[in-house]
């Protein structure tokens, strides 16, 4: 098992967009496809205010290989993007992370 840390620094003003994307479109695309959230937050105090950081749990490296590939090429995903951007760019970056939880983490 491990994790999937990803974060999305958004242009100013448009973290809500991205917000109704994920909840009203793309964690119904996951559900088709098996991906599994382990958790989403924005940022209350730190460095960036217009910030979406959000776990996904993997069982392996070859499961995600194929669920994230056939998520990025799923016709539905394409139309959610494009609709949540008509009024313009919503993400100025994406950074993410394969983590895999120490011997001694809560999560395992």
């Amino acid at each position: 098992m491990f994790y999937e840390l990803r974060i999305y620094d958004c242009l100013p003003g448009r973290l809500p967009a991205l917000l109704r994307r994920f909840s009203d479109q793309t964690l119904a695309i996951w559900e088709r496809h098996g991906i599994r959230q382990a958790g989403f937050f924005t940022t209350a105090i730190g460095e960036n205010s217009n910030r979406l950081t959000y776990f996904l749990a993997w069982d392996s490296l070859a499961e995600r290989e194929a669920k994230w590939a056939a998520f990025v090429t799923d016709p539905a995903w394409h139309r959610a993007r494009d609709e949540s951007e008509r009024d313009g760019q919503i993400i100025a970056n994406i950074s993410s992370q394969l983590l895999t939880p120490t011997a001694f983490s809560s999560v395992k």
